[in-house]
């Protein structure tokens, strides 16, 4: 059996969609997920004490159904729940895959290393084996299949439940989230200021988008750590990225990489992220951006 584990995160129906290119791939849902079309069967996990995340129970509910294959989204929580079955089996685990096909009794995978910068090639073997898929490797893709959804109820004990949400902090009403904005403007620190981020916010606002930024900016405390783009925070995927004042270090580049678009607004033509752009607008961004803003309130936006 080829397992996908599948949330409400997006991301999921891209791990789905390996998944099935691996052979006849089975969704096991923890929420409320839609996979119509992309499997034939599918189990939603229903237990009443697994209302919120917990690691340890979505471990053990994969370990109960004894697979061959286990695949889930490089999320946080994929990252993490197929961890703890590695260590609770003594299985390797393969994260970052980008590519795999089956070969005899194991997989020959390729999977991003080094924040991205290589591609290693890797031969997986053993029972069951272990991956997670790099987020926004590829597209998410239904097969046209009618989907059966059944109900499955792990065992769960209280040493499952040890570690689990306690609490949710919602975001305001009509916020855009980070990692399914359209629209993404991201700032380093040559926004300057965390007042510096007010103008970054009017132009996402009039382009239905989300403000992100660099690691450096969260670790100034300019912008929470939740806004962060890059290898230790969110990994966008929007139709645009409008970077200002961004350097382009190797591990912001791995959190925007699955951009269609970069458009750069920097003073130094020779940062890293200008040779990664489809534009690039060499100038102050406390100038440029607040003239964007008027051209696109003065048509109207």
């Amino acid at each position: 059996m080829i397992l996908c584990l599948v949330d409400d995160d997006p991301v999921s129906l891209e791990a789905l969609t390996f998944a099935s290119r691996l052979g006849e791939a089975e969704a096991l849902i923890f929420g409320e997920a839609d996979v119509e079309g992309y499997v034939s069967r599918a189990r939603r996990v229903v237990h009443d004490r697994l209302d919120e995340y917990a690691p340890d129970a979505w471990a053990q509910t994969i370990v109960e159904l004894e697979p061959e294959v286990v695949v889930a989204p490089g999320t946080d929580r994929g990252h993490e729940v197929l961890a703890r079955v590695a260590a609770r089996i003594g299985v390797p685990l393969a994260a970052n895959v980008v590519e795999g096909e089956v070969d005899g009794e194991a997989l020959l995978l390729t999977r991003q290393r080094w924040g991205g910068s290589l591609l290693e090639e890797a031969r997986l073997t053993g029972t069951p084996k272990l991956l997670t898929v790099a987020p926004h490797a590829i597209d998410a893709q239904p097969a046209g299949l009618t989907t059966t959804v059944e109900d499955f109820t792990p065992t769960l004990s209280d040493e499952h439940l040890r570690v689990c949400v306690a609490r949710r902090e919602q975001p305001s009403a009509g916020t855009v989230r980070l990692d399914t904005a359209r629209v993404v403007v991201g700032g380093g620190r040559g926004v300057g200021s965390e007042e510096g981020f007010g103008e970054l916010e009017k132009l996402a606002s009039l382009l239905g988008g989300a403000v992100g930024g660099s690691r450096v900016v969260t670790n100034l405390g300019w912008r929470p750590h939740s806004d962060q783009v890059g290898q230790t925070g969110a990994r966008i995927a929007p139709d645009l990225y409008i970077a200002c004042g961004v350097s382009g270090a190797i591990q912001h580049m791995v959190g925007c990489k699955g951009a269609k678009r970069i458009l750069v607004i920097n003073k130094d033509p020779n940062a890293p992220i200008v040779a990664r752009a489809d534009w690039a607008v060499i100038g102050d961004l406390h100038e440029i951006v607040p003239a964007i803003v008027a051209e696109l309130r003065k048509n109207g936006a």
